[in-house]
């Protein structure tokens, strides 16, 4: 599988949301290059980690926005982080049970984040946010 490149066509209008978004575009390109990678490697460890604190320092950013210009759709959109922080959550778990399926299926889960998540919901609050002057 090759890997994604970043364009434009991926921002949503908000620098420093743009900027975070990236960070998982690294990740998934990570796990393209060690398709191999097993359940104990470091590389799998790292990705629980990186996963672990973009949930933290991203979905806090994106949701302190949402609160402070009153997206309509806030709720619904901080339900599918708290979603992705149990699956990063549950992978953690999985990993420590030494599940051997558990470097695919993060692969699997964060290449889906990237085309549902970011690419569909995060789109929708770009026109939003770039009305009310956020950049």
């Amino acid at each position: 599988m090759e890997k994604i490149l970043w364009d434009e066509s991926f921002s949503v209008g908000v620098r420093d949301l743009d900027n975070q978004h990236k960070q998982i575009l690294i990740i998934v390109n990570t796990l393209i290059e060690m398709n191999d990678a097993k359940v104990n490697s470091e590389i799998i460890s790292d990705t629980l980690t990186k996963m672990t604190q973009y949930s933290l320092e991203h979905f806090t950013k994106e949701e302190q926005y949402m609160l402070d210009y009153g997206y309509p759709e806030y709720l619904s959109h901080r339900k599918q982080h708290l979603e992705f922080k149990k699956k990063t959550s549950d992978f953690c778990m999985e990993t420590m049970a030494h599940k051997m399926a558990v470097p695919v299926e993060i692969f699997v889960y964060l290449r889906s984040w990237w085309r549902n998540h970011i690419l569909k919901e995060d789109m929708k609050y770009k026109k939003f946010f770039n009305e009310r002057g956020l950049k």
